[in-house]
């Protein structure tokens, strides 16, 4: 089965209806993760492998996959198997191009119900659930960062003649903080508009319904729609609804519950600026989310039923390659672990810095972060994660997000920068997202960017993985696509130069990265500048440039610019 799957970006959709007398103005917003699909007003046939193809032979920005393994070929080259983390929703444990690559703890006795390695973590054959309850229960929906802090901190910084000079580096931090979710909250919602969206809402799940018992299906994408009728006018209403939405996103394949699920998002929102979040963590986890070192919580629960995003990450990744089934992934020889931290709504500090440092003490030598969020009120648990992961060679890459922001500028996390001031992470990658001509151009409109922050930019629209189902495929779009092209391309190199450090493999993906000859658009805008100008390398990953580099470079002789330099060059025949 193919699906195609829309989320994790702002879209702004003006739908006007009237409901009575009332002018219904929709804005459309997806909040899972950073991933996005984006539409196109015109079906053209776009090879489903287009972001592993080669530009010269096929016009599409791709990687040119095949040709870096028709290189290793002719080397002769013995891979070596790498284990990737990949800290997201969960991962479809049953997906046919996916259990082949599952990783699997060699120290732990499945089913047995003992900690049979003593990492404080029952049974975690594959990885690990940071959001699942010691009862069997899992977490899907979360609050948002913002509301977490000011309503966390309000009774402690809500007096106005505070004055900041007054404050210690700390204090000042937190009070800083609490005024930006303060504005966060307050200043960018629209309370008319949510207003007509709580109007509309019933509205459109009474027609859904409806529409649903027609079709047949409780799940069909705009498309389906343009020859429906209905004598019910809810039905009527929900089609126009959702006709009007797939049309200002020129995409017909956005389907019903990308939209019902998406507004309810936005209205739990705005809710948040108003209410005090719901303790969905206490109620299900029940650990101390303020406690770093409250540590032996969550369950080995990877699947979860929320797993879409980390499945589809995965399958980018290293989906079983030349096994006739489904798709390959980037890199051969992979194992996948997955570390469950990412909900319907903002990720914990405190997940994330203990899912890196799960993935490090397990072996993991590449952790695949497709996620990211507008404040970090614990960024020194994540940063301190950042430098044992560094310390201990292993490569961070991280989704740039889909706010088409300029992340020079615009606050997002986690980033590379420690809070401390004392320098910054050098062990991680920060992807954009790219396209091609045929759906938007070479830069995908939603993607953030950066001349300082945004090291290179990689496929990121329109591809096609691995979804929960057990042999579904699917598009999803978005910088949490690219995020795994360049994990993908990282694994791939570090399969066969496992000797690289995590700064050598940053060095040769951006260093080899091709550079568009063309100017590009600015994201969400029709500016155009050259690549340089948005992003660190002003280039496109590229798997057979980087292996090429990989492979002809004699690191004594590049010591002036490569890191490390002590380390003995890699020969080959």
């Amino acid at each position: 089965m193919n699906v195609v799957i829309f989320a994790g970006i702002t879209l702004k959709i003006m739908s006007k209806h009237f409901l009575g007398s009332i002018v219904i103005l929709l804005l459309f917003t997806f909040n899972t993760s950073a991933q996005n699909n984006i539409g196109k007003k015109d079906k053209v046939k776009i090879p489903q492998n287009w972001y592993q193809l080669e530009l010269s032979k096929s016009g599409y920005h791709g990687i040119s996959l095949d040709k870096a393994y028709a290189l290793l070929k002719s080397k002769n080259l013995i891979s070596k198997r790498i284990i990737v983390a990949v800290i997201d929703t969960g991962i479809d444990t049953l997906h046919e191009d996916i259990k082949p690559v599952l990783w699997t703890n060699p120290k732990e006795i499945p089913g047995n119900g003992i900690d049979d390695d003593h990492n404080g973590y029952v049974d975690d054959m594959h990885g690990w659930n940071f959001l699942g309850g010691k009862d069997g229960r899992n977490l899907k929906e979360e609050s948002y960062e913002a509301a977490r802090i000011y309503y966390g901190l309000k009774s402690k910084w809500e007096d106005n003649s505070i004055d900041i000079n007054q404050l210690s580096a700390n204090d000042q931090f937190e009070y800083q903080t609490y005024n930006k979710s303060k504005a966060w909250l307050f200043n960018e919602i629209d309370f008319e508009e949510i207003a007509a969206i709580k109007t509309i809402l019933p509205k459109l799940n009474a027609g859904d319904s409806i529409i649903k018992l027609d079709l047949g299906k409780n799940e069909y994408p705009a498309s389906d729609l343009k020859d429906y009728s209905s004598s019910y006018l809810f039905a009527r209403i929900a089609k126009n609804i959702f006709l009007e939405i797939a049309s200002e996103n020129n995409n017909f394949d956005i389907t019903n519950k990308d939209v019902l699920e998406n507004l309810q998002a936005k209205v739990r929102k705005a809710d948040a600026a108003t209410t005090l979040p719901r303790p969905f963590r206490k109620e299900i986890i029940g650990d101390d989310e303020k406690n770093i070192n409250d540590r032996n919580y969550g369950n080995n629960d990877i699947m979860a039923d929320f797993s879409f995003h980390g499945t589809h990450c995965s399958g980018i990744i290293a989906a079983a390659r030349n096994n006739s089934k489904g798709i390959n992934g980037i890199a051969e020889n992979v194992q996948i672990m997955m570390l469950r931290a990412i909900p319907d709504g903002d990720e914990y500090d405190k997940d994330i810095a203990l899912a890196i440092r799960y993935a490090v003490d397990n072996g993991a030598k590449i952790i695949n972060m497709s996620f990211g969020k507008d404040f970090s009120l614990q960024k020194q648990w994540v940063d301190d994660a950042f430098r044992y992961a560094e310390n201990k060679g292993v490569l961070l890459v991280h989704a740039a997000g889909n706010d088409a922001k300029n992340i020079d500028t615009a606050t997002r996390f986690p980033n590379p920068v420690y809070k401390d001031g004392k320098g910054r992470s050098g062990n991680i990658i920060t992807v954009g997202a790219s396209g091609n001509i045929d759906e938007g151009g070479i830069t995908a409109f939603f993607s953030n960017y950066g001349k300082s922050e945004v090291d290179v930019f990689a496929p990121g629209v329109g591809i096609y993985s691995t979804i929960p189902g057990g042999n579904t495929y699917g598009n999803a779009s978005g910088t949490s696509m690219a995020c795994p092209v360049v994990s993908g391309v990282a694994a791939l190199l570090l399969s066969y130069y496992p000797k690289l450090s995590p700064q050598q493999v940053k060095y040769i993906i951006e260093k080899s990265a091709i550079i568009p000859v063309e100017k590009v658009n600015i994201p969400a805008t029709d500016t155009k500048v050259y690549l340089n100008e948005i992003s660190k390398t002003g280039g496109i990953v590229n798997a057979y440039e980087a292996l090429k580099l990989a492979g002809i470079i004699e690191f004594e002789k590049e010591k002036t610019v490569l890191p490390n330099p002590k380390m003995k060059k890699i020969k080959i025949d």
